[in-house]
């Protein structure tokens, strides 16, 4: 099997069989990394380029592990010592690297829809690992197999997107793909950042009220608080923001169930999320972070082309 698509661009692009096959595979994927040698020769003489033109810690850390796992070639490129630092269009930056026979690219970029840019102009797969406020694909694709690993399904699943809806790319990711794989989802968090739109145009509910929305649901993945998207005020101050929207002990206690609580970091402690929930029982944080490996391992090998059967 293979996936539909030549490039990983957003969870909007793909198809429910895709999104099976990308968490088929990262279970296998996830077998491997439990074994003593963590090593596979599945990318051997495939070089990667991981363009990152924001800053990041778990996603760029995530993908060059994914990628050493799998034997590939990678090349780490860092804004702020290259030529675009001085000028350099990304078109010239990609076809510059491209020359040197690189065959996939790992992009991370402060403008929407750059990844699809590049998509068209260059003969490599590419890999959005963010774009402005459109999307993060492979985050999506990992809170759906951590859900997955946790509860067994996706299908019928209650998820509650908490937080800083209108500036986020995870939020998207999840949206896209809970919605095509059978989940419910409701989102939550002050209106002021929460799009009008949304529940007309992704099929969502909204809800305004954060004690109501953890009764409701079997998932919590809050959302950090983006105020670097933000350019003008959109709530009087972070406390007032953790007084109505943290997620405190005393608020989970009080439910009539256990929930999952989950959160793709970093973590502003004691603003969405408050450290004895970050670190209880309940949460699968770090989960998400050790199945985010697996994966884009999934993700890397299933655009290579080739064959899962040789691993």
């Amino acid at each position: 099997m293979s996936l539909s698509t030549r490039h990983l661009l957003g969870i909007k692009d793909l198809t429910v069989d895709d999104i099976s096959l990308i968490l088929e595979t990262a279970e296998q994927f996830k077998e491997v990394l439990q074994r003593p040698v963590k090593k596979v020769p599945s990318l051997r003489d495939v070089t990667i380029v991981n363009l990152f033109y924001e800053n990041s810690t778990r996603t760029r850390f995530s993908f060059e592990l994914a990628e050493k796992r799998l034997s590939a070639d990678t090349i780490n490129f860092a804004v702020s010592g290259s030529s675009a630092a001085k000028g350099e269009t990304l078109l010239d930056t990609v076809r510059n690297i491209l020359s040197m026979k690189v065959d996939m690219v790992v992009m991370r970029h402060s403008a929407s829809g750059a990844p699809h840019f590049l998509a068209q102009h260059i003969p490599a797969a590419i890999i959005n690992a963010g774009d402005g406020v459109n999307e993060h694909p492979t985050q999506g694709l990992l809170d759906a197999f951590s859900m997955r690993k946790k509860l067994g399904k996706l299908e019928g699943l209650k998820v509650a997107i908490i937080g800083d809806i209108m500036h986020s790319r995870v939020a998207m990711s999840n949206i896209y793909l809970l919605n095509k794989m059978g989940a419910k989802v409701t989102v939550c968090g002050p209106p002021t950042l929460i799009p009008k739109y949304i529940r007309e145009s992704f099929g969502v509910e909204v809800n305004y009220n954060l004690k109501e929305t953890l009764e409701w649901c079997d998932v919590a993945n809050v959302l950090r608080i983006q105020l670097e998207r933000q350019n003008q005020v959109l709530f009087s101050s972070l406390r007032e923001y953790n007084i109505a929207y943290g997620v405190k002990r005393k608020l989970l206690d009080n439910l009539n169930k256990e929930i999952v609580v989950m959160h793709p970091g970093p973590i502003n402690r004691g603003v969405e999320l408050d450290s004895d929930v970050a670190d209880s029982k309940q949460s699968i944080i770090l989960q998400q972070v050790e199945n985010g490996v697996a994966v884009r391992m999934a993700v890397l090998y299933l655009l290579s082309g080739r064959n899962p059967g040789n691993n």
